[in-house]
């Protein structure tokens, strides 16, 4: 199992960031254009326990695949988790976080993920995954900073 762990804070409200986070549609805005991301048929405006969404993604290589996540857990305004049911890895299990500090959100997201193919997966892991999901995650981080602007703390 691997773990990416990544924080960031933005300054809006709470329930600002819990209404945009935790509406699927809202994805493609922060995903970067290579991973090829599209949500296949209609899904609600808002999350809930229980649901699943079907995305086509190009993860690495050009490789079209189906992915499918279901969330799996929903606390309204504190976290969701989203678990892969199809897809590229053996587990990948992903938490939101949001907590409100002073001037914004610090948004905080756990991924525990395993990839499959043995020691191929491994030898895979430092020379392309671990280097994809952190290219995924610095886009989102700069994503959220072009749409909600950059966090000033108040300590400064």
């Amino acid at each position: 199992m691997y773990t990416l762990r990544t924080t960031q804070r933005i300054p809006i409200s709470l329930d600002e960031a819990w209404a945009y986070f935790s509406s699927p549609g809202n994805l493609n805005e922060i995903t970067p254009d290579d991973m090829g991301f599209h949500i296949l048929g209609e899904v609600p405006e808002k999350m809930y326990q229980g649901m699943f969404i079907n995305y086509k993604v190009t993860p690495l290589l050009g490789i079209k695949m189906d992915w499918t996540t279901e969330i799996t857990h929903v606390v309204n305004r504190s976290f969701f988790v989203d678990e892969q049911r199809v897809g590229p890895y053996k587990i990948w299990h992903h938490e939101h976080h949001f907590k409100e500090i002073e001037g914004g959100v610090e948004m905080t997201d756990i991924v525990s993920y395993a990839l499959p193919f043995g020691w191929i997966g491994k030898l895979a892991h430092p020379l392309l995954v671990k280097r994809k999901l952190n290219s995924i995650f610095e886009f989102r981080f700069a994503a959220v900073e072009r749409i909600f602007g950059t966090f000033k703390d108040s300590m400064a």
